[in-house]
């Protein structure tokens, strides 16, 4: 027989035991005299048998795993959020598995729904709609620690991590009218997500904060990939009369604008200005450099985490929910009207 192929039943039949008491001497639980357990022991060790740990978390639903289902694993602002929640996860001996809905609503509640059926511990998940949400109140009230992250359902009574996307947006704004530009476009992704409701209201607010009438031929709506934001931009600026800025509501649509005006001969900022929302690394390889309304990148992930574990050990009371504020780095990429 080889050592793949011991079983626990084979265990027990070495040390002349029941499973039942082979299973308490190998894992720890209940009560098995001293010399018993050293029997069990010495034929496990002598028959090479490994306790498959695995199917024994499953089936006591203590597997110390928490899943992430972040919008779109290829957003660097995911990906980097992604690794902080792994690194803070590990230093509590948990760890995490990443499941990408894409942004498909239908896609998210197929993947909570297969890792609720591994009995994963808890969730840390950006919601792709923030109207669609009848499965994630579910799973709340089922028990399940939840929190949620970029994204606010207001349905789900959980923890959440997020920014002041509305603030941050609005400064960006405000920041483009300060240097003389009236007709500010906007490169902006679907409405039923959360962030996307927040950044619109704070270019709106903005606008009219300033006496600027709401144009929307000047708002060119994209899915969040670099791809439909250079369509999205070429179709926005081949127009007569286009926008003399741009405010762009992610880092994929940065950089996809990027590729579209430069695609169309325009040159950043003499031709247009450039605003966008999210810091990436390639913002300040561009030049000009890229200004933009930076997250607090570093501090979101690790929050997560840390709410999720705390709730996972015990902790009670009402849902916590964190908004840090953003802040507007600039650099070249606005160019002032006279």
């Amino acid at each position: 027989m080889t050592q793949k192929g011991i079983t626990l039943r084979d265990v027990a039949a070495a040390a002349n035991v029941s499973r039942a008491t082979a299973a308490r001497a190998l894992n720890s639980y209940g009560y098995v005299g001293d010399e018993t357990a050293l029997r069990v022991l010495e034929a496990a060790e002598r028959l090479g048998y490994r306790a498959n740990l695995v199917a024994q978390a499953l089936r006591s639903g203590q597997l110390p795993i928490v899943g992430f289902v972040p919008g779109d694993i290829q957003n660097p602002f995911f990906a980097r959020i992604a690794h902080d929640i792994e690194v803070e996860l590990r230093k509590h001996r948990h760890n995490l598995l990443i499941a990408s809905s894409e942004e498909n609503i239908e896609q998210e509640k197929e993947l909570l729904e297969s890792l609720r059926s591994l009995s994963i511990r808890g969730f840390i998940l950006a919601p792709t709609s923030a109207t669609d949400s009848e499965h994630i109140v579910r799973l709340v009230r089922d028990g399940a620690p939840v929190v949620l992250i970029d994204r606010v359902v207001k349905e789900v009574h959980c923890d959440s991590v997020g920014v002041d996307n509305e603030g941050g947006a609005g400064e960006a704004v405000d920041y483009l009218v300060a240097n003389g530009h009236k007709r500010i476009g906007l490169l902006r992704d679907e409405s039923r997500i959360f962030t996307a409701q927040e950044r619109l209201a704070g270019y709106r607010n903005s606008l009219q904060s300033h006496g600027i009438a709401l144009d929307d031929s000047l708002i060119s709506v994209s899915r969040s990939t670099v791809e439909h934001a250079v369509e999205a931009t070429i179709r926005l600026f081949s127009r007569r009369n286009r926008p003399t800025a741009l405010f762009t509501v992610d880092s994929m649509m940065t950089q996809g604008a990027l590729l579209g005006l430069r695609s169309l001969g325009l040159a950043i900022p003499n031709d247009v200005s450039l605003v966008g929302f999210d810091d990436f690394n390639l913002a300040t390889f561009t030049d000009p450099q890229i200004t933009v309304v930076a997250q607090p990148i570093s501090e979101i992930g690790p929050l997560a985490a840390k709410l999720l574990l705390e709730r996972l050990a015990g902790k009670k009371g009402a849902p916590r929910h964190t908004r840090f504020p953003t802040r507007l780095v600039i650099r070249g990429s606005v160019a002032h009207l006279r």
